[in-house]
């Protein structure tokens, strides 16, 4: 398939734009703490409550946006996340109280969760022959934003001026992606049989998958949407922890702890670079699941076990590299079992990540204060071996269902059965 050719790029390009501005938002207000805690008379704890704000907004609308989403298109969600973006930008830095920042923060978090409902969906329907490199690049993308956000705020404090603008250039962008994305063609949320009447059929348009078996949501989509929470919780464990355990356990300085987490983003970069061509040419998104976490368990017992700098950074790399995209891909493999109904299954994968991003947090933080910080990575460890184990019962489900070979299952068509078989659709 070339990509360039597709009638959706135009759409495609705004929605990763999108979230590349959504990679400096989910960095900005920690950016900000000390600008922001002086402007709305607060302290660290009232910013750690915006952040919080943010995570309530999302949690409490994924799944209504999910299932709406099917229902009226992605377009418009889309379209409501970048307006709902803007207004989170602009009334941040003009708030004049910690309350109606912590409104604003709301508003941040539905727009999130309309953002992931409507771009996930759309990314799959738009390009249904690449659909995993599709949706792994929003990783790279929102790796690239947060990158660039430090650069940014720097030259704004060296130009003396305030501290705002970090809020409003983005703002800006997001409103005037918001009217492009509101021109651009999406693809139908319909099938090809139904698109015939409606007259929206294109070489992209999804196909109905045909099955050798009915997929069953309460074993692979609940599997899915548990690698919904452990994917993100590996995540958040290294960006969170990953310095304490250098200073701590290997004897790093400060500076070389913190380099770590720079080791970890390279590893991340890397990956999703490697999966956009890998998997338009050798890998299935369902194998790169479970080969993936094997790999990073390997990682994580090479972090615990060996104590020389060059071997952590190694581990560390490998980690970053692994664990990165796992959650896209989750979510793709998900859309082939559950085609028609791409909004609820995101509502339902990012519900379970929202409930990772407020609970890893606090049993992290248990952990740390009445053991170690060994013990957070001994959790990651646990966390890891039960991603293994998903991701086996979803590879087996995946060749059954689909009669097709994965990583380390292969099923055998026999043509006359298979011309007795009933087809679900």
């Amino acid at each position: 398939m070339n990509i360039l050719k597709n009638s959706y790029l135009h759409a495609a390009s705004g929605m990763y734009i999108n979230y590349f501005l959504y990679g400096m938002v989910n960095i900005i207000l920690a950016s900000h703490m000390s600008f922001l805690t002086e402007s709305l008379h607060t302290n660290a704890a009232g910013i750690s409550l915006l952040v919080s704000a943010i995570g309530f907004g999302r949690l409490a609308t994924l799944y209504v946006s999910g299932l709406l989403s099917d229902r009226f298109g992605r377009k418009p969600f889309i379209i409501i996340a970048g307006i709902l973006m803007a207004v989170f930008l602009v009334g941040i830095p003009l708030s004049p109280n910690l309350g109606t920042a912590v409104i604003f923060a709301v508003l941040a978090g539905v727009a999130n969760a309309c953002m992931d409902s409507g771009t996930y969906p759309a990314l799959i329907e738009a390009f249904p022959k690449a659909a995993g490199s599709a949706t792994v690049l929003v990783r790279g993308v929102i790796s690239v934003g947060a990158s660039l956000l430090p650069i940014m705020i720097l030259f704004i404090m060296n130009q003396g001026w305030f501290y705002g603008y970090a809020f409003f250039l983005p703002a800006v962008i997001f409103l005037l992606n918001t009217f492009l994305i509101y021109r651009a063609k999406f693809p139908s949320i319909k099938c090809n049989d139904e698109n015939k009447e409606t007259k929206t059929v294109t070489e992209e348009a999804p196909q109905k998958p045909v099955f050798h078996s009915p997929p069953k949501f309460r074993i692979e989509g609940l599997c899915l949407i548990l690698l919904g929470f452990t994917g993100p919780a590996l995540l958040y464990v290294m960006q969170l922890w990953l310095p304490t355990y250098g200073q701590q356990m290997i004897g790093l300085t400060e500076a070389e702890s913190l380099k770590l987490i720079s080791y970890y983003n390279i590893g991340s970069l890397v990956s999703v670079f490697f999966l956009v061509i890998a998997l338009s040419k050798w890998l299935k998104p369902v194998s790169v699941i479970l080969l993936y976490p094997i790999l990073s368990l390997f990682a994580f017992i090479l972090l615990l076990t060996v104590k020389s700098h060059m071997a952590v950074i190694a581990a560390v790399f490998l980690i970053g590299f692994t664990i990165s995209g796992v959650l896209q891909l989750s979510l793709t493999v998900m859309s082939e079992f559950f085609s028609e109904r791409k909004g609820q299954i995101t509502g339902f994968m990012y519900t379970a990540t929202s409930i990772s991003y407020t609970t890893i947090p606090f049993v992290t933080g248990l952990l740390l204060e009445h053991f170690h910080v060994r013990s957070v990575f001994e959790l990651a460890v646990a966390i890891n071996l039960i991603s293994i184990v998903l991701a086996i019962v979803v590879n087996y489900r995946y060749a059954s269902v689909f009669f097709t070979r994965t990583l380390f299952f292969r099923k055998k068509a026999d043509s006359r059965k298979e011309k007795r078989n009933l087809l679900y659709r």
